[in-house]
């Protein structure tokens, strides 16, 4: 059995420095750069490419929404177009870093709000895969295991990752349940990492009302918000090791 686990990484933006992305990457398989739209600003950016490289973890694009304020968690309503070329524009950016530092971009995974709207809603998800077979139909995309994404960006030909989340409470329809609700992030680690293996090995996670979701990921985002999210990431690759999951990114 093998498994990617995924995080986020290069979110620093001018004075405001995410000092945990260090000590979050050497847990993780695979790492996830913002673009500069909900944060990264270009010296973050490639410092963190720089980070990934050491850690030889495989280095995705996390477009995002236009929300600089709002972190990118904030849902905009915009016509299709409009996210096709803003997706295309942050690929570019972070492409041009990438090259500068001789790392190849590895996936793409929507970030916060965008991340919702394309496993929720067809015109967004055509419009973020349209970007992507643009800039390269070879990049595999992360989206939410379960939600209707997956077909839209197979029929556009690109490359599926499903992705489950061990540390996020889901509703019984697999829907996550939403971050300004109470427990919708799990802190308990050891709970985590059990959830982890069970997804790893079964495919399987269970929902708020103890019902199974049966979603079959092949990676699993691991958050990295505070020192609390660290200390479950360690845990869940050990978890996932000891179990005998062999770890690797989901794009190789």
């Amino acid at each position: 059995m093998v498994m990617d686990l995924n995080g986020d990484l290069g979110e620093s933006y001018g004075r405001w420095q995410v000092a945990e992305e260090a000590n979050l990457v050497a847990s993780l398989t695979s790492v996830n750069l913002a673009c500069g739209f909900h944060a990264g600003d270009p010296s973050a950016l490639r410092g963190a490419i720089r980070l990934a490289a050491t850690h030889r973890v495989a280095i995705g694009a996390h477009p995002s929404y236009p929300d600089l304020r709002g972190f990118g968690m904030v849902p905009m309503a915009l016509p299709p177009a409009v996210v096709r070329d803003d997706v295309l524009y942050q690929l570019g950016a972070l492409q041009a870093l990438c090259h500068a530092e001789g790392e190849p971009l590895r996936h793409v995974k929507p970030h916060g709000a965008l991340y919702h709207a394309v496993a929720e809603d067809a015109a967004t998800a055509e419009a973020f895969a349209e970007a992507i077979a643009a800039f390269d139909a070879g990049l595999p995309v992360m989206v939410r295991a379960g939600s209707s994404a997956a077909e839209v960006m197979e029929e556009a030909g690109l490359r599926v990752l499903p992705e489950a989340f061990p540390d996020r409470a889901y509703l019984p329809d697999g829907t996550l349940v939403p971050r300004n609700r109470p427990g919708a992030l799990l802190s308990d680690a050891h709970l985590v990492a059990e959830r982890a293996v069970r997804l790893a090995l079964d495919g399987v996670v269970t929902a708020v009302d103890g019902s199974d979701l049966r979603l079959a990921p092949v990676t699993l985002r691991l958050h990295g918000d505070a020192t609390a999210m660290q200390i479950s990431a360690r845990h869940v690759r050990d978890a996932l090791l000891a179990a005998g999951v062999r770890l690797r990114p989901a794009s190789a």
